[in-house]
């Protein structure tokens, strides 16, 4: 009797695969190094039957999927690119999801003294004054469009031996900034997750500017007929619900919250 239950609880986990869905989203790496996909991905696959298959790449390039029809749907943060985005027609709508923070990550002795900062782009002037190492993603990335935005902002041109463009995923960049002990734009998720800070730490928050939009952006199935236009909805109706709010909500690191859900349902 216990090997025939065996066998059928087997079965049906072997049915359950085969009868699963799948779709492709592209998402960014500062979501995929969150850990939040890990704690999503089985909770969709359970509820609704769809299995989502990630391509982690930075926001830039999840566009450009989006954009050839390569993904059904993108999760991405950058939401001036993302309405143009929608405006060119390359996605149906734009649906905010959950949001957090960007933060300074520098050497915890703070030789350029960002901590006394009172603003995002007075921290960034501090270290381009001291010429203090910084690591840029470089990547065309969410995070590296907002590291721009700062930069403009503050009226500095990054440029010179201090400045280093790695052209990496956010964990990668982290890597760097920890060998290199420099300053780093990182979102908040992907630093509490990161296991190889050193002698980093976190040394700016707060200024509102800092604020992380993440959004869900199906792609135009009138652009491309063969995407998973059904699966990407129905995968959207999972994400505001309120099965996704409790696991977003839910999802904390060192007794942290990553992420605040704020979908609208």
């Amino acid at each position: 009797m216990i090997r025939f239950l065996t066998a059928c609880v087997a079965a049906l986990t072997i049915s359950s695969a085969v009868w699963a869905e799948e779709m492709k989203m592209a998402v960014t790496t500062s979501f995929h190094n969150s850990g939040l996909a890990e704690v999503l991905l089985p909770e969709i696959t359970k509820d609704i039957g769809i299995e989502v298959q990630l391509l982690v790449v930075g926001t830039g390039q999840a566009l450009r999927l989006g954009e050839a029809g390569d993904v059904d749907a993108i999760l991405v943060h950058a939401k001036a690119a993302e309405e143009e985005f929608v405006a060119q027609g390359h996605a149906t709508h734009r649906t905010e999801i959950m949001y957090n923070d960007f933060v300074v990550i520098g050497p915890a002795a703070d030789g350029a003294g960002i901590g006394a900062a009172t603003d995002a782009t007075g921290a960034l002037q501090r270290i381009a004054a001291a010429s203090a190492a910084f690591v840029s993603r470089g990547d065309d990335s969410g995070t590296h469009k907002k590291e721009l935005s700062l930069w403009a902002a503050a009226g500095v041109e990054p440029e010179g031996k201090w400045y280093n463009a790695v052209g990496a995923g956010m964990g990668a960049a982290l890597n760097t900034a920890a060998g290199m002990n420099a300053y780093i734009l990182s979102d908040r998720a992907s630093w509490l997750n990161f296991g190889n800070k050193g002698d980093l730490a976190l040394l700016f928050a707060g200024d509102p500017v800092l604020f992380n939009q993440y959004a869900y952006l199906p792609v135009n199935p009138d652009k491309h007929t063969h995407v998973q236009s059904g699966l990407a909805a129905q995968l959207e109706t999972w994400l505001i619900s309120d099965r996704a709010r409790d696991l977003i909500d839910g999802y904390r690191l060192e007794g942290e919250q990553l992420f605040t859900f704020n979908a609208q349902q």
